[in-house]
């Protein structure tokens, strides 16, 4: 009879500690994890994101950068929120002023996607990202997350002369 009471004692022992100390440092183990995972991947997109606009055509608010930035997303949990717009994307092109030296917001006169249009700097951003791992199935409010952004000069504008003319591409 004294091994079946001792049976009872150690499930319910088992249970106690499996329910208040296994499962939810599992869960924070796998949060923790998932938050990481997200972090890395929103930093390599800004990054993808940056070098695609160093190398590709001006075009004003940046938005042949934000649909190929909505067309590679990294694999991650938020992924549609990226893809749908939810998570913001901003592009951020930079003159150098020739004078002071200092950096300005760049505008263009002339026509996107020409010659004309070379700015010396691009920035860009995730802004208003919000994590909704885990935590969302708990009730737990989304973890916001800091702006994440890149900063690269410009190295191309994606022009190249084909048969004597200039062809730009977006």
């Amino acid at each position: 009879m004294r091994g079946k009471s001792r049976a009872g004692q150690q499930l319910a022992e088992f249970a106690i500690s499996y329910a208040f100390l296994f499962l939810p440092l599992s869960m924070m183990i796998i949060f923790t994890g998932q938050l990481l995972w997200v972090w890395h991947s929103a930093v390599e997109y800004t990054r993808a994101g940056a070098r695609y606009a160093s190398t590709h055509c001006y075009q004003a608010g940046g938005t042949n950068v934000i649909t190929y930035m909505r067309a590679n997303v990294p694999p991650m949990p938020d992924r549609d929120l990226f893809r749908d717009g939810s998570a913001e994307l901003e592009v951020t092109y930079y003159q150098r002023d020739s004078t002071t030296g200092e950096l300005g917001e760049f505008t263009c006169p002339g026509s996107d996607c020409s010659r004309d249009c070379v700015p010396d700097m691009v920035r860009v951003r995730i802004v208003n990202y919000q994590f909704r791992g885990l935590q969302s199935y708990f009730g737990l409010p989304p973890v916001s997350l800091p702006n994440f952004q890149t900063s690269l000069p410009v190295e191309s504008i994606g022009c190249s002369t084909a048969d004597g003319e200039v062809v730009c591409q977006p």
